[in-house]
């Protein structure tokens, strides 16, 4: 798997925007609200679907180009950028490392922002990612300003994920795929957490048994055997057309 989204062509990238969120919809994780964004690799730009596209229905020919400033640039389709891609655009200011990111409104998850005392924790072993802290971003309103988004990218700091209060979640990743793992990892710890807390005191991971994980995981390795097994499951049902298959299809590592 190439572990950076830089060897992505903007062909690749489009198809790979497209796929991811209608797998997220799918896994009911991404509705009929929020988007995924890739950091394009040629310039300072990214690529994200339009306002008004259905998150079920997305291609690659619907994605727009928009500059660091949230604007249109060439090579757009027709429509308009979401009223939040400042989370987008100023993450990605702020994060050189990022190159993928997903804002999603999972209730499940979102509710650990509205209650005393039960903060998100990492409690399965793939939540090492947010072992360093999931931000909680004190305010629960639209994030349709650069400034509100150099807020946000202020909360999230050098984590890989946060909870915006009242409202949802973002997650930031590496690459496409990655974030597919990362998304389907953060809302399966969420869940869990949950349904722990329903049958007595939570035991998170501790700082030992993270570090063990950690020396075990390989990460684009897992990030790989996901997004095969999502997509070749979404390809089955038909909700992803072969054609793209070519643009989906990952680079295999040699073994060590």
């Amino acid at each position: 798997m190439r572990g950076a989204i830089e060897s992505d062509t903007e062909q690749q990238l489009r198809h790979r925007i497209a796929a991811v969120t209608l797998l997220l919809n799918d896994e009911g994780i991404l509705g009929y609200s929020g988007h995924v964004s890739a950091r394009m690799p040629d310039r300072d730009a990214i690529l994200i679907q339009p306002f008004d596209q259905s998150r079920a229905e997305l291609r690659p020919e619907h994605m727009l180009v928009c500059d660091m400033d949230g604007r249109l640039t060439g090579n757009s389709a027709s429509g308009q950028p979401p009223s939040e891609i400042f989370i987008h655009t100023e993450l990605y200011k702020a994060r050189p490392d990022v190159h993928a990111i997903a804002h999603f409104h999972h209730d499940l998850t979102t509710s650990f922002s509205l209650v005393e005392g039960v903060p998100l924790r990492p409690v399965k072993n793939h939540a090492i990612r947010w072992e360093s802290g999931i931000p909680v971003h004190p305010d629960p309103g639209h994030v349709n300003t650069s400034a509100l988004g150099q807020s946000l990218a202020a909360t999230l700091g050098p984590h890989h994920a946060l909870v915006i209060r009242a409202h949802g979640e973002v997650v930031v990743a590496e690459s496409l795929p990655v974030l597919l793992m990362d998304c389907i990892h953060f809302v399966e710890n969420a869940q869990a957490l949950y349904q722990a807390t329903l049958l007595g005191p939570v035991r998170p991971l501790t700082p030992e048994e993270m570090a063990g994980f950690r020396r075990s995981l390989k990460r684009d390795k897992h990030a790989a055997k996901l997004w095969e097994y999502y997509v070749g499951r979404a390809r089955a049902a038909g909700h992803i057309p072969e054609a793209w298959m070519s643009s989906l299809a990952m680079e295999r590592s040699r073994p060590a």
